[in-house]
């Protein structure tokens, strides 16, 4: 989940190896390197024009259905503790058998808070990084570390995905886990390789609407699946222009960049949940038209001062982008961004098929034959379809409803009992493509995109995933 909404048995072939390593990490460094961020931007739209490129040949085993290898305690990295990454260390200090072993930030005064409170939890203090913007090589370099937890600004996402993987560590990223299509593709390639799991660590799959939605699309109360949407429409504008929340201009100056859905993963991954995507069924194409960019600039205009920095600024990004996914059923998802103009928080979070229809935000139900006269049901009245994860934690800690300790305490479990995870990199490479593809549509008119099927046929065996059993403990 992102930082505005804080106050998400192996094979011989996984030993770690060595690694090429280069990027910059986050927080101060990002903020400041303007020149830096403007080609980013340019490399993000350049990416975008590739989308049609040919699959290319696998370089290692698939990853699907690879399990964890199993441990009884799990050996932790945090990299990046501003808001999200500061909030998320608790969860792991709440979790029987995990050991926080190390923490890194560039701003030192953030590493060493966090590092506090792993000693206050009563384990031993964590080794702290935060010499520079690249003192997370040092940390990838440890031999004590099972997974790392990447929680810094997006722009360094990938190569601290990548070089973690590189460094033998499992790895999991806050969305979007990069912005690039290429990007995508060489961390699926990376996973394969070196036999390490790369997940986006999307907390939205975890919640309780939408792991009682999928339970219950699982088991047929829907009927046969047709349509769905997801959102991420959350009015941001007083943060991004906040001189204090971000470290840094760096989620605004990417409405400097790109045209398209900026952060599709809160919507899509719950919506591709339901339908079995990467399980049966594959994403596509994308289409997508977004609106004027105008909503910043009104906001810069009654609030910012003149002299600001964000005066040199010149917003691209569509105020509201509206994109259609087709898969190879021939079903069709609804995905929204729009974080630059008035609107009550919204993920839309929906899900039709032959029997009825559920809608988020509110929650509300209509499905055959419980309801009838086109009035919407109470959707409480269906908690006995809960996942057996929401009847055991029925009050978890943390933020956002309980979603980010129930991401948390799932991924740690299936590590501790030789599990495969939840979702994989396949799951992180299709939920985050509408990034540069939606770009490349929106700049092409509409024109569908084509989504690369990351799981190189894969996708058409069905298997398990967020619809877990209980594990036998």
């Amino acid at each position: 989940m992102n930082e505005a909404e804080v106050q998400d048995h192996g094979s011989e072939e996984g030993r770690e190896g060595g690694i090429s390593r280069r990027s910059a990490l986050t927080a101060g460094a990002v903020g400041a390197a303007g020149i830096g961020l403007g080609g980013l931007g340019t490399g993000s739209a350049a990416a975008a024009e590739s989308a049609a490129a040919p699959v290319p040949k696998r370089q290692g085993a698939t990853m699907v259905g690879v399990p964890f290898d199993r441990r009884s305690t799990v050996r932790v990295g945090i990299i990046g503790l501003g808001n999200r990454g500061g909030s998320v260390i608790d969860l792991y200090l709440a979790v029987p058998g995990v050991q926080v072993v190390a923490v890194c930030d560039p701003v030192r005064t953030k590493a060493e808070k966090a590092a506090a409170k792993v000693v206050a939890a009563g384990q031993p203090a964590p080794a702290v990084y935060a010499n520079g913007e690249h003192d997370y090589e040092n940390l990838y370099k440890r031999g004590d570390i099972d997974f790392v937890h990447v929680a810094t600004p997006w722009d360094v996402h990938f190569d601290m995905a990548k070089a973690a993987l590189l460094n033998g560590k499992h790895v999991g990223v806050e969305c979007p886990i990069a912005l690039r299509l290429d990007q995508l593709w060489e961390l699926v390639d990376l996973s394969e390789r070196t036999r390490r799991h790369c997940m986006q660590l999307e907390n939205c799959c975890y919640g309780r609407n939408e792991m009682r939605v999928l339970r219950m699309a699982h088991a047929g109360l829907f009927g046969d699946l047709l349509h769905g949407a997801g959102a991420y429409n959350h009015d941001l504008r007083g943060l991004m222009f906040s001189p204090t929340y971000y470290e840094g201009p760096w989620r605004r100056l990417w409405h400097t960049r790109l045209r398209g859905d900026l952060y599709p993963n809160h919507g899509f991954g719950p919506v591709a949940n339901y339908m079995d995507i990467n399980r049966g069924d594959r994403a596509v194409s994308i289409t997508s038209v977004g609106s004027p960019s105008l909503g910043l600039a009104e906001y810069r205009a009654a609030n910012m001062p003149a002299g600001d920095p964000s005066w040199k600024e010149t917003y691209i990004e569509s105020d509201r982008t509206i994109s259609l996914v087709q898969t190879a059923k021939g079903r069709v998802i609804r995905l929204e961004h729009d974080v630059s103009t008035p609107h009550p928080y919204s993920r839309i979070n929906s899900l039709g098929g032959t029997r009825g229809v559920f809608e988020d935000y509110p929650e509300r139900i209509y499905i055959e034959p419980d309801h009838k006269n086109d009035a919407w049901g109470d959707f409480s009245k269906y908690a006995e379809w809960d996942h057996w994860l929401w009847k055991e934690h029925a009050n978890p800690p943390g933020g956002h409803g309980g979603m980010d300790y129930m991401l948390v305490f799932r991924l740690m479990q299936c590590m501790q009992l030789g599990l495969v995870p939840d979702f994989d990199v396949y799951d992180a490479a299709t939920w985050t493509s509408p990034v540069p593809l939606s770009h490349l549509s929106i700049k092409a008119k509409g024109q569908p995109q084509q989504i690369p099927d990351f799981t190189r046929g894969e996708w058409k065996k069905a298997r398990s995933g967020m619809d877990s059993t209980r594990p036998q403990v």
